[in-house]
Order: structure tokens, then sequence, then C-alpha cells
């Protein structure tokens, strides 16, 4: 069988303050690996909190950020994941999710569903497909936030993925949706679910505080939290087991009976 131990970096992020960031992330990674991590997942737009403001926070596919995570990878013989704000030429950027690898390689996923509700369509260009790596032989799914919301790229994706994972900036006021969605998603698809979510505090687009719960979560594919962290800075450690997808989705092979359907409006 085989076995990914993963961390979650639920961390408090410092608001458009890279710097402060990236002091986080090689204290964190750092952390995770001698614990014995080989997948270490930062919160969505780490390197600066949830900020519209692209013209101080979006950075090259090969910024610091990015050359940063591989840097980490490749000192600690661990894969890391987390997304921040990515532009390429004069185009908007994308909240895009970076997959870095020990031996150099990386893996992205630009977030397919912008957050609308508060502004980031009109900031961040709309990846425009989903995207599954393998980590140590174990296949993963990649999401980042508000996708959680929107089951078909998951459902896309699922009978080719061993796990999702997905780093985000959920609110308080909506923790229950997100601790539900993760189970969800873990449940439909049988597959393993590691959410990573901040804590602390951001900033809405009209200046106001939006304060983060963390709820970090590993979910298993019969849809049972086997590891959660608390709303402070926390270390999110589990085992995510490939075996366990294949012996679930034999013994209770639902993923088959999927279909297709058209809606015709009476």
């Amino acid at each position: 069988m085989t076995t990914l131990v993963v961390a979650g970096v639920q961390a408090d992020l410092a608001w458009e303050d890279r710097r402060a960031n990236h002091a986080m992330a090689r204290r964190e990674v750092a952390r995770a690996a001698a614990a014995g991590a080989r997948l270490v997942v930062l919160p969505e737009m780490w390197p600066s909190g949830f900020s519209m403001d692209t013209a101080v926070t979006a950075e090259g596919p090969d910024g610091p950020s990015a050359t940063l995570m591989a840097d980490l990878a490749g000192q600690h013989e661990a894969w890391v994941a987390g997304s921040f704000a990515c532009r390429q030429g004069d185009d908007r950027p994308t909240n895009r999710l970076l997959l870095a690898g020990p031996d150099g390689s990386t893996v992205h996923y630009d977030k397919v569903h912008p957050f609308s509700y508060a502004g980031e369509h009109e900031h961040f260009a709309a990846g425009r497909h989903g995207v599954v790596a393998e980590v140590d032989g174990v296949r993963l799914g990649l999401a980042v936030c508000y996708d959680l919301r929107f089951a078909n790229l998951f459902w896309d994706l699922g009978p080719s993925v061993d796990a999702f994972v997905v780093p985000a900036n959920w609110p308080c006021a909506r923790r229950s949706h997100w601790r539900t969605l993760l189970r969800a998603r873990a449940i439909e698809n049988q597959a393993w679910v590691l959410g990573v979510n901040r804590v602390g505090v951001g900033r809405r687009l009209d200046g106001s505080d939006l304060d983060y719960c963390g709820d970090s979560l590993l979910v298993d594919p019969l849809g049972e939290v086997v590891a959660a962290a608390a709303g402070q800075p926390n270390l999110l450690l589990g085992a995510i087991d490939a075996g366990t997808v294949a012996e679930v989705r034999a013994g209770l092979p639902f993923l088959p009976d999927r279909r297709d359907t058209d809606f015709a409006p009476s």
C-alpha cells in the first residue's frame, strides 16, 4: 500500500507582507519535514493573505514565492504546495496553486472559480481545467478554496485521484460550510480530502476586518475526519493511504454508477 504523510500549515498570514510570510513558510515547512511529512500544504495566497491588490501582491511564475517553495522542497526533501497571485505578461494574474517537488519538478493549477462574492473575478483570471499530480505514488487532485462549492470539478477528477488538496482562506462566518463541503467531496468521490485553512484576521475590499477560524481537516474516503486543527496557528499532521481508497471503491462501487444528465426545463 502507498501511504503519504501530509502536513497542513494552518497559519496566521501577515497582510500583504511577503517577507513575514516567507519567514513563516521557512519555519513551518522545516517543522513539518522534521515531523516526517512528505507533502506540506500552505494556505491559499500564503505570501499575502487574500488581497485583491494584485499590483502589490502579484509575482511572476518564477518569482520569489515560487522560488522559495522550490528551495524548501529541495532543502527538506519534501513536496511543498500553496497558492499565490501569479502574473504572466499583461493579463490579470491567476490564483495559482503550485506544487514543488524535491527533485526540482513543479506542477501548477490555476483556480477555476474566482470568488466573485469578494470581487476576486475582477482582479484574477479564471483557470480553465483541473489538474492531477502524483506524489510518491499518490494521485492528488488540486483545488483552491471556493472551488470546493462546485462538485463538478471534483467529480471530473474523482476517479483519477486518491486525494484532493484544498488550500483556502475560508472565513469564520461560513465555517460550517467549509467542514460540510470537505466531507461531502470526500464521500462523493471516495477519496481523501486535505483542507488547509488560515487563521487570524484579513481584510475585505471595503477595508473592514475578516476573521478566519482555521478548521483545517483531513477527511478519509468514507467522510470521517481523521485529523483536525482548532482555531489557532497549528500544524495538521496525518497520513493518506491510497490502499484505503482502492478498498472503499471496491467494497462500495458507487463511482461507476455516475451518469451525465441533460436538463430539459418544463
